[in-house]
C-alpha cells in the first residue's frame, strides 16, 4: 500500500557551521508539538535526495533537508574533510532551526554523518534512521575510496557515471522510472570534484564502529536487498552493535531505496518516529507521582 502523499512547501534557510563554511537547506513545518527530523542525503546528491520521501511522512513532523558541505549549494570549502566536521555540521543545523534534538536520519554518505552526529552530541539526538549505509567500510576502503576519488580527477565526474548508476537503482527501476534516474545523473555531474574527492577520502578513512553499543535511542536500519555498495551484511554487523536497533531489509531494491522505493522508506521512518514517541512518553512518566 503507498503512503499518502501530501506535496509540502518548505522555506529555504542558510547557516554558518563551526568553521564559517555556509550550509543551505530547507525546513517544512509541521505540528508544535510534533516530530522533529533532520535528514541527510547521499554522496554527490543533495536535499532534492528526500522530494519524494518527505511528501509522504506524518503531516505533523517538522523536517529539515540540507546541502552536506562540498554538496549542492552549500559552501565547497577545500579538504581534507572529516567525518566528525560533518556531524558537527549537523548540529549546526539544529543549532539554526532552534530544535534542542530531533531525530536524523541519513543515506548511504548521510548515514555516516548522523553516526557521528550521535556520538559526538548524544543528548541531541532522539533517534536514528540509518539507510544505506555502514558504521565502517572495511579495511581496503581508503585504498578503494582513494581509487574513486582519483578516477574523479583524473578523467572527470562522467566518469564514474556507469559505475553509479548500476549501483544506484535495480535494472527494473532504472527502466520504468528514466526521469528520475536521469536527475540523479544530473545531480552527480555538477558536483565539484575537488570536494566529490574529499568526501570520497572522508568515507574510506570513516570508523564510526565505537561507541555504538552506549547508544540508548530507537535506531532503525534500513537497506536495499540488491545493495551492494553497503550490503546487508554491513547493516547486519551494525544491528548487532547498537541495543535494540531494528533493521528492515527492503526486497528488490538497492543503494538509493529513498528515492527508488520510498514508500518503504517512509513507513520505516514513520514507525522509528512512533517508538521515539513511546520512549519519549515513557521516560517523562519515571517519577511522575500516583493521583491520590
Amino acid at each position: 500500500m503507498s503512503q499518502q502523499v501530501r506535496k509540502r512547501a518548505g522555506v529555504d534557510f542558510e547557516v554558518a557551521a563551526k568553521d564559517g563554511a555556509r550550509l543551505r537547506g530547507t525546513r517544512f513545518e509541521g505540528a508544535a508539538n510534533g516530530p522533529r527530523l533532520v535528514l541527510v542525503h547521499s554522496l554527490a546528491m543533495d536535499r532534492r535526495f528526500w522530494d519524494k520521501l518527505i511528501d509522504r511522512l506524518p503531516g505533523d513532523c517538522s523536517i529539515i533537508a540540507y546541502d552536506c558541505r562540498g554538496h549542492g549549494a552549500s559552501d565547497k570549502p577545500a579538504g581534507p574533510y572529516t567525518i566528525a566536521t560533518f556531524g558537527d555540521d549537523l548540529a549546526a543545523v539544529l543549532d539554526h532551526a532552534g530544535w534542542p534534538s530531533a531525530a536524523a536520519a541519513g543515506a548511504s554518505m548521510g548515514g555516516c554523518a548522523t553516526l557521528a552526529f550521535a556520538t559526538q552530541h548524544r543528548a541531541r539526538v532522539d533517534g536514528l534512521g540509518l539507510i544505506d549505509t555502514t558504521d565502517w567500510y572495511g579495511e581496503d576502503a581508503p585504498a578503494a575510496w582513494e581509487k574513486r576519488a582519483e578516477k574523479a580527477e583524473h578523467e572527470g565526474i562522467a566518469s564514474l557515471i556507469p559505475f553509479q548508476v548500476t549501483r544506484w537503482f535495480t535494472e527494473a527501476f532504472r527502466k520504468a522510472d528514466r526521469q528520475t534516474t536521469q536527475a540523479c545523473v544530473d545531480v552527480f555531474l555538477a558536483n565539484d570534484i575537488a570536494a566529490y574527492a574529499a568526501t570520497c577520502r572522508m568515507l574510506g578513512h570513516a570508523d564510526l564502529r565505537e561507541g555504538l553499543s552506549s547508544l540508548n535511542i530507537p535506531v532503525s536500519i534500513i537497506v536495499g536487498e540488491e545493495d551492494y555498495a553497503t550490503p546487508v551484511a554491513m547493516a547486519q554487523a551494525m544491528q548487532r552493535r547498537i541495543p535494540n536497533a531494528s533493521l528492515r531489509v527492503i526486497p528488490h531494491a538497492m543503494h538509493l531505496t529513498p528515492v527508488e522505493v520510498p514508500d518503504a522508506v517512509a513507513i520505516e521512518l514513520t514507525q522509528l518516529l512512533e517508538r521515539i514517541a513511546t520512549a519519549s512518553t515513557a521516560t517523562s512518566s519515571i517519577g511522575r507521582p500516583e493521583n491520590t
